[in-house]
């Protein structure tokens, strides 16, 4: 159980450091993923599939 309690956490803290880092990198486009619960389930279960589908939904609704 402690074992997929620190796997679980090591997800969340790269998915937060990936919409992190994206965002780092595409401010001077002004593209903006907000970091939350909801984006960061996201990008933990899907991974960067998650991050691009996030992006994705972006632009469509931008």
């Amino acid at each position: 159980m402690v074992k997929f309690i620190i796997k679980l956490l090591k997800k969340v803290v790269v998915a937060i450091c990936f919409i992190y880092a994206f965002n780092l990198v595409a401010s001077g486009l002004n593209i903006f993923i907000p970091i939350n619960i909801i984006t960061i389930g996201v990008v933990t279960l899907l991974g960067m599939c998650g991050l691009l589908s996030l992006i994705a939904i972006y632009f469509v609704l931008l």
